[in-house]
């Protein structure tokens, strides 16, 4: 015999069917075919904190084409992954107690994670919290010459594979020596850097760099340090982000970089555009600017249109 449903039990499922409808049917308007999202970052004059900046201060190119802007606004979720080359010298860890308070000082709309990169994957040791005390407690000592013979960028492409699928901001902090043991010639240029460049940048990941020597002597050697810290330069403009860096040798603080990416990260803006993704989707060249007097953007020089159907 079939049991008979409540009206009032019914009522409240139809109800609840149609907010699900309407709250599907309202995000893949936002995301929907054609539609692509790029984090744009306002620089005020000498890094300082920059004006509000509107939709209107906006200029937008594509292709070199004046675009219109579809939406912009401030953004405030932030998922914030920490990458930590375990091959890096162990003196790194005195560098913790600044990056812990660089943890703490983010805002509850901050999501953090750490992991290390071993065997060219990432190894997670803290998922993403906004509980930046938890966060901070994954902070460790790398295994230096224990951790060698990895590639940075496998890590990356590793670890983007796997970043929480959102509309929100994505970033990547990496600190590393950005020399690719795992190919081994260190002659050519990291065959795996185009690629990770192109997935950040098809995924609107900002990926930010920090130097710092690793525990094998190569490291130590002046042409291919620079060759390294101009790869990891690279990876950061492509996706909108920047390298840090002071010469071959590790700086006294990081506390200078962390106090700019704090601020960088406060200025942030989410750009919404429309356009021509084609069958299966394609990357465009793209230019945001304004006409704001000391003020400048860090963008990805490319945006990724998915397929617009």
């Amino acid at each position: 015999m079939m049991n008979r449903m409540n009206p009032s039990r019914i009522a409240l499922m139809i109800g609840a069917l149609a907010l699900a409808f309407g709250f599907f049917a309202a995000n893949a308007a936002a995301v929907g075919p054609g539609t692509a999202t790029l984090t744009v970052t306002a620089v005020g004059k000498k890094d300082t904190s920059p004006p509000i900046v509107t939709k209107d201060d906006v200029e937008f190119y594509l292709n070199k084409e004046r675009t219109q802007v579809a939406d912009w606004k401030h953004a405030d979720k932030l998922y914030l992954a920490v990458l930590i080359d375990d091959s890096l010298d162990s003196t790194i860890s005195l560098q913790w107690a600044d990056l812990k308070a660089f943890f703490l000082a983010q805002p509850d709309t901050t999501y953090i994670s750490v992991a290390y990169s071993r065997n060219s994957s990432a190894m997670v040791a803290q998922d993403f919290t906004n509980d930046h005390e938890l966060a901070a407690k994954a902070l460790r000592l790398p295994l230096g010459s224990g951790g060698a013979f990895s590639s940075p960028y496998l890590a990356l492409l590793d670890l983007m594979k796997r970043l929480p699928s959102s509309a929100d901001r994505r970033a990547i902090l990496q600190f590393s020596s950005g020399i690719d043991y795992f190919r081994g010639d260190f002659w050519i240029r990291p065959p795996d850097l185009d690629s990770t460049i192109s997935l950040a940048q098809k995924q609107n990941i900002n990926i930010w760099t920090i130097y710092a020597p690793d525990a094998g002597h190569r490291a130590r050697g002046f042409f291919l340090t620079s060759r390294a810290q101009s790869y990891l330069s690279q990876l950061s403009d492509e996706t909108g982000a920047e390298s840090y860096y002071l010469g071959i040798g590790e700086p006294v603080t990081f506390k200078p970089y962390f106090d700019e990416l704090a601020n960088h990260l406060s200025n942030q803006y989410l750009l919404t555009l429309k356009g021509d993704g084609g069958a299966k989707g394609r990357f465009h060249r793209d230019k945001v600017h304004t006409e704001l007097p000391h003020v400048e953007f860090l963008a990805a020089p490319q945006v990724f249109l998915p397929p617009a159907q």
